[in-house]
């Protein structure tokens, strides 16, 4: 038999879980936001719950449209401006970052539709990324050979349920699934630990 395989985890960037700082990946920061290439026209639609469409506001420092929201604050840390993207219905921004000043060198530059576009297409991307971070820490696999030589792909799935913590630890190959069974939430699943347990039968792991 061949060495085990390694456990794969997604790779993903590290995102705080409250005020997330905004990431450049438009090519452009926040505060040039309308000049970003492919951000003209409006953002995609957003319906509530009731199948109409969330009201609009166009305010320089405050913009609402389709599900989500921009607002520009002051910059608790230093003397400058930044802006917050709101998901309707979330108290948390999901995305902060710097605001450009104004001309005047004093206000902030107000927002207008090509801006507000670009900070949606940044906000979506870093929610993006948080919800691939998530599921990376929910799931993990690696692939191991059993005695007659097929690879098995062994998983470890963590449920999200406070009331009942718990994983489920699975085995299959070519789709099909050999073995499945329950286990603690912080069970650690290495390449050695899935070989032993398909070289075991899948019997119950300790």
């Amino acid at each position: 038999m061949k060495p085990a395989g390694e456990c794969n985890v997604t790779d993903t960037a590290t995102i705080a879980s409250k005020g997330l700082e905004m990431t450049d990946n438009t090519g452009a920061n926040t505060g040039d936001a309308d000049n970003a290439a492919g951000t003209s026209g409006e953002a995609s639609p957003t319906t509530g719950t009731s199948g109409e469409a969330s009201p609009t506001t166009q305010d320089p420092r405050l913009w609402k449209q389709n599900g989500w929201t921009a607002q520009v604050i002051k910059n608790d840390s230093d003397d400058g401006w930044a802006v917050a993207m709101y998901v309707d219905g979330k108290d948390e921004p999901a995305l902060v970052g710097p605001w450009t000043m104004g001309r005047d060198k004093k206000n902030p530059k107000p927002l207008d539709q090509n801006a507000f576009n670009t900070l949606v297409k940044t906000a979506t991307e870093v929610l993006s990324r948080h919800e691939q971070q998530r599921r990376a820490m929910l799931h993990r696999e690696c692939s191991v050979e059993d005695e007659s030589g097929q690879w098995i792909t062994v998983a470890l799935d963590i449920a999200e349920d406070e009331d009942d913590p718990h994983a489920i630890l699975s085995a299959t190959y070519a789709g099909d699934t050999l073995a499945k069974t329950r286990v603690a939430p912080n069970y650690k699943l290495t390449a050695k630990v899935a070989e032993k347990w398909v070289r075991s039968g899948y019997a119950s792991p300790t």
